[in-house]
């Protein structure tokens, strides 16, 4: 098995929820559950939060995880972890959000698995099934469209009008580190402007990206309401 790095983008100031990374509710940062939840993973070698806030690498730093400071310029959380990922030699880079505090750590060797078992891939990501209608024609969650190989033939956030049924998009990328290194020196293009989803970028300049398949979504934190709920599921366990 070839050498893994997940690292974590953490952003301070969300459009939607500011300084979400910092909430501690629950006694820890969001950014520390999902930091730990990553190091549960069998398949990683190491674990680093990539940030441009002081606060965000005091509080990381607080709690004994691995942080590097890096440009302040960065357009995209993959820009961030590109800066890093140049700097050392992994042969597989993990994209996690900073606002996955239930990310499955198996999820996260699934995606070194898959980009373990095909030189011919440049990138994986995760899907699973929609829950309702709702959720399907929900702008916020994005549709992938899969061939038969389970390879992404596009992306979108508009999904009700196709034909053809997609499986709702996760927001974890893995990719080999040259692949990463070229994607970012890419111009953005016009749909992925519009969509706000980069990933169109790879498919329009051919790049192979392997849809790994689970059964459910991880509960991402967008919003307050979603921090809360979050808050209460901890309190059961």
């Amino acid at each position: 098995m070839k050498k893994a790095i997940v690292i974590i983008p953490a952003r301070y100031d969300s459009t939607r929820l500011p300084g979400k990374v910092l909430l501690k509710q629950t006694g820890k940062y969001l950014v520390q559950h999902t930091y730990e939840q990553v190091c549960k993973a069998k398949l990683i070698d190491r674990v680093m939060v990539a940030t441009d806030d002081r606060r965000v690498y005091r509080a990381v730093k607080s709690f004994g995880g691995a942080v590097v400071m890096t440009s302040s310029k960065h357009r995209s959380g993959t820009d961030r972890v590109a800066e890093i990922a140049r700097k050392l030699n992994y042969d597989f880079i993990i994209n996690v959000q900073a606002d996955e505090p239930e990310i499955d750590p198996s999820a996260i060797d699934l995606v070194v698995n898959l980009l373990s078992r095909s030189q011919k891939t440049d990138m994986v990501t995760l899907a699973c099934p929609f829950k309702n209608r709702a959720e399907f024609c929900d702008p916020n969650k994005v549709k992938v469209w899969l061939n038969r190989q389970n390879f992404a033939v596009d992306f979108s956030r508009n999904g009700c009008r196709r034909p053809a049924q997609p499986l709702r998009h996760i927001g974890i990328y893995g990719y080999r580190r040259k692949s990463l290194l070229k994607f970012v020196r890419l111009d953005p293009i016009e749909r992925e402007k519009s969509e706000k989803l980069e990933q169109l970028r790879a498919l329009e300049n051919g790049f192979l990206i392997k849809v790994g398949l689970i059964k459910k979504a991880p509960a991402g934190i967008d919003t307050l309401k979603d921090y809360q709920a979050f808050v209460k599921r901890m309190e059961k366990t």
